[in-house]
């Protein structure tokens, strides 16, 4: 069960990086990201989107290690206490997007991060 948790979990982060690839790249959608009140993000935006296409990587990493599909992060018991981590901050990202301004993003985005705040959970009780 981890390993399909962790595989999923790294198609979506995968799928969100492409999605913060394509604000860093200037496409008018940022109806969808950073509270939605940009079509086109700023540049400060832009950047917070490249933080978080490494941050996705890391959490994928994270993920594959915990179900044990890599062995990328050195250390014992790192994955379980990180994703027991990433499994509150996707959790709270549910309740920052499900309260967003933007209806695009709170449609969107809430329930993409409620699946990955279960996948993690998966992993970290795994």
């Amino acid at each position: 069960m981890t390993t399909f948790a962790a595989i999923l979990a790294c198609v979506i982060l995968a799928g969100l990086a492409v999605f913060q690839l394509l604000l860093i790249a200037g496409r008018p959608l940022g109806r969808f990201a950073w509270g939605g009140r940009h079509r086109v993000l700023p540049q400060r935006l832009r950047v917070g989107s490249a933080v978080s296409v490494v941050l996705y990587a890391a959490f994928a990493a994270i993920a594959l290690d915990r179900a044990q599909v890599t062995s990328m992060i050195p250390g014992e018991g790192f994955e379980q206490v990180a994703s027991w981590v990433l499994t509150g901050y996707f959790a709270l990202g549910v309740v920052m997007n499900g309260i967003s301004r933007s209806t695009a993003e709170r449609y969107t985005m809430t329930p993409i991060v409620l699946v990955l705040a279960v996948l993690y959970l998966v992993l970290a009780l795994g």
